[in-house]
């Protein structure tokens, strides 16, 4: 098993060790980094059975990205404010956890990834995996964008907006939900567009199928900084006639789960409206 600490937060380092230690306590062979990134730590990675990632639903999108080519699961162990993507809420729980983990107590959730490309005049700009979602957003001048969006070589429509989201359904409950878009559970394997502040121009979300392509091209038109991210970090900046093509990804990440199946909306509604308590449960009706 490997353990990652929070690269950029240095409390996380002692509760790494903690864990590596507990880990090698029972037996098993453990590597562990304080300070790494793709580079340093995927040749471990292809040898490892799991990977404990430490920090919040950064350090999991993080980790789930460097891990998913290997098809290594991550169990995610809360520091963040939110942890909505870790599976042990805080750091103090972690001991309590360790018999079920081994016991085999535990499921394995499986996430799609988008694979994001962008080319200017036929050649590749950049190109990197995504977990929640790629971004073509404007620049610091606060002026809208002009995007030409085309699914499956077909245009769709011409957005006039701050941004376009283009989500998998992990990033459904990040960015894209806080523009207006819909929740979409995290064993869809869908595409999700939603216009940020759109104006004049469609403002209702697209839920496209897996196979879908979508291709935005940076309109001409408009004069406007532009930039691409993915899962929250810039990737490259744009210019008129750019084309970002964005379609489902050859790879999986695997999240290692010990609450029910189900635990997805619970844990959602959770943080969306104040804990009411659980109703009875339904009387069973024979059919």
């Amino acid at each position: 098993m490997g353990v990652l600490a929070h690269p950029l937060r240095p409390h996380s380092a002692p509760i790494a060790d903690q864990i590596a230690a507990a880990l090698r306590a029972r037996g098993v062979v453990v590597w562990a980094h304080h300070q790494w990134d793709e580079t340093t730590v995927s040749e471990q990675i292809a040898a490892t059975d799991m990977v404990v990632a430490i920090g919040g639903d950064g350090a999991m999108l993080r980790a789930a990205r460097v891990c998913a080519p290997h098809n290594v699961p991550v169990l995610g162990v809360n520091l963040g404010h939110l942890g909505f993507l870790t599976e042990i809420k805080n750091a103090e729980e972690w001991d309590a956890q360790l018999d079920a983990l081994f016991a085999g107590n535990y499921w394995i959730e499986r996430r799609m990834m988008i694979r994001v490309y962008a080319r200017r005049n036929g050649q590749l700009l950049c190109e990197a995996e995504a977990l929640n979602d790629a971004v073509i957003s404007r620049g610091s001048v606060t002026r809208m964008i002009r995007l030409d969006t085309y699914i499956d070589g077909y245009w769709t429509t011409t957005y006039n907006a701050d941004a376009l989201i283009i989500a998998t359904p992990t990033g459904s409950t990040a960015y894209a939900l806080a523009s207006g878009g819909p929740i979409l559970p995290p064993e869809l394997r869908g595409i999700l567009l939603v216009p940020v502040a759109p104006h004049l121009s469609l403002d209702r979300p697209i839920v496209l199928p897996e196979g879908a392509q979508i291709e935005v091209i940076v309109s001409p038109d408009i004069q406007t900084d532009t930039v691409l991210s993915v899962d929250g970090a810039l990737l490259c900046e744009l210019q008129s006639n750019d084309r970002v093509l964005v379609q489902a990804g050859e790879n999986i990440s695997q999240f290692v789960r010990m609450r029910d199946r189900n635990y997805f909306y619970r844990s959602l509604l959770d943080r969306l409206e104040p804990r009411a308590p659980e109703p009875p449960a339904p009387p069973r009706r024979h059919l």
